[in-house]
C-alpha cells in the first residue's frame, strides 16, 4: 500500500526549506496523488501524516495565491480532487474552505463529508455571498446550518436553498424566506411549493401574494400540497376582487365593443387598451369580437390558470406581443406576470401558427354549442 514515506517526507522539507513556487507546487500536487490511488485504504495516523503535510506545502502556496493564478488553480484543483474523498485529510480540507479565494473554497464547501455542521456555520458566519451559495448547494443541510445561513439575508442564498431538496429549514428560517418572498415573486412560488413549509407561513405568504403569484403557485402545487395550497389562495383571497375566480356581467361589455365594431372603431389597438386598464368584461368581449368567437368560449380561457388557451386565441386574432402580454396580465386585478413566466409565454406563442390556432379555436366553438 502506498504510504507517505521518507523519500517524499525528505522531499517536502527540502521545498519548504530552500524549494522554489513551482517546487512547492509540484510537491503537493505529488503528495495529493500518492494519496489518492489508497485514500479509502489508509489508518488515521497516516491520513494524520498527510494532513500535516499537505497543510504546511499549502500555508506556503496561499501567499503566492494572492498575486500568482498558477498557485491559485494548483490550490484550486486540488480542492476539488479532495472534495469528493470521504478521508481526504481534515485539516487541509478546513484549510481550503477557509480561503478567501471562492475558485479554491467552492468544491469543498459544496461537497466535502469533512466539514461538520459547526464548521459550516462558522463559514457562513464569516464569508461572502460566493461561499454561502457554495454551502447552500451541499445535497444534504441541517437545519442549524440553513438557519445560519438565512441570517445573513441574501436573496441569492434563500432561492438556492429553496430549491435545495436536501436542505432542511426550520421554522424560523423559512419566517425569513418568507418575508424575503414578499418582493420577490419567484421565491415567493419555490417557497410555496416546498411541502415543508408550515401551514401558518404558507398562509402569510399567500395573503401577501400577487394573484398572479398565486395562480402560478397553483398550477405548480405537488399533488399531496395541492388541496392545502388551494385552501389557502381561498382563505387569502376571501372578500378580495379577483377577475379570473369571480361571476362577472358581461352585457355592458358586449354593448360597447358591439358599437365600437359597428363604427369600425374596434381594433388591436382598442383591445391592448382595455388589457392595460385591465377592464376585463371589455377585454373578454373584444377579443371575442377579434376572433370571431363566442365569450362561451373566450371567458373560460381567460378564467383558466393556464396561459395555452389565451395564447391560441391571440394568435387566431393576429395580436402583437405586446397586446398579448397585455391580456394575459388583465386576467389578474393586480399584479403582474414574473418576467420568466412572460418569456416563457412569448415563446409559446411564436410556436403557434395562425392557421392551427384558428382551427383549434374553431373546434372549441362546436364543442361549446
Amino acid at each position: 500500500m502506498p504510504a507517505l514515506d521518507l523519500s517524499i517526507v525528505d522531499e517536502v522539507e527540502t521545498a519548504l526549506d530552500t524549494g522554489s513556487a513551482e517546487k512547492r507546487l509540484e510537491t503537493v500536487k505529488r503528495v495529493t496523488d500518492l494519496f489518492l490511488l489508497s485514500a479509502g485504504s489508509y489508518k488515521d495516523e497516516q491520513i494524520e501524516l498527510f494532513d500535516t503535510v499537505l497543510e504546511r506545502l499549502i500555508k506556503t502556496i496561499e501567499i503566492r495565491a494572492l498575486a500568482d493564478v498558477s498557485a491559485r488553480i494548483a490550490l484550486a484543483e486540488l480542492s476539488a480532487q479532495l472534495a469528493p474523498v470521504s478521508q481526504a485529510p481534515p485539516s487541509t480540507v478546513r484549510r481550503l474552505a477557509n480561503n478567501d479565494e471562492i475558485t479554491i473554497a467552492r468544491p469543498v464547501l459544496m461537497e466535502s463529508a469533512r466539514l461538520s455542521p459547526e464548521y459550516l456555520v462558522e463559514v457562513a458566519a464569516t464569508k461572502g455571498e460566493q461561499h454561502l451559495l457554495a454551502i447552500a448547494g451541499r445535497w444534504w443541510l441541517k437545519e442549524v446550518v440553513t438557519d445560519a445561513l438565512l441570517a445573513r439575508h441574501y436573496p441569492s442564498v434563500s432561492r438556492r436553498l429553496v430549491n435545495n431538496p436536501g436542505a432542511r429549514v426550520s421554522s424560523t428560517g423559512f419566517a425569513i424566506v418568507v418575508t424575503q418572498a414578499e418582493s420577490d415573486p419567484e421565491l415567493a412560488i419555490e417557497t410555496g411549493i416546498r411541502v415543508d413549509l408550515p401551514p401558518e407561513l404558507r398562509h402569510r405568504l399567500l395573503r401577501n401574494a400577487t394573484q398572479a403569484v398565486r395562480a402560478r403557485l397553483l398550477s405548480r402545487a405537488p399533488p399531496d400540497i395541492f388541496e392545502e395550497i388551494r385552501t389557502a389562495i381561498g382563505a387569502a383571497t376571501a372578500g378580495v376582487n379577483r377577475q379570473m375566480s369571480r361571476a362577472h356581467d358581461f352585457t355592458a361589455a358586449k354593448q360597447l365593443v358591439a358599437r365600437l365594431n359597428a363604427n369600425g372603431e374596434l381594433n388591436e389597438a382598442t383591445l391592448l387598451g382595455f388589457a392595460k386598464q385591465r377592464k376585463y368584461e371589455e377585454t373578454v368581449a373584444a377579443l371575442t369580437l377579434l376572433t370571431r368567437s363566442n365569450i362561451d368560449v373566450i371567458r373560460p380561457l381567460m378564467q383558466s390558470l393556464r396561459d395555452d388557451g389565451v395564447l391560441v386565441a391571440c394568435k387566431a386574432a393576429e395580436l402583437n406581443w405586446e397586446t398579448v402580454s397585455a391580456i394575459l396580465e388583465s386576467r389578474f386585478s393586480t399584479g403582474s406576470l414574473a418576467p420568466h413566466e412572460l418569456a416563457k409565454a412569448r415563446g409559446e406563442f411564436a410556436k403557434i401558427t395562425v392557421e392551427n390556432a384558428r382551427r383549434l379555436l374553431k373546434f372549441w366553438q362546436v364543442r361549446a354549442l
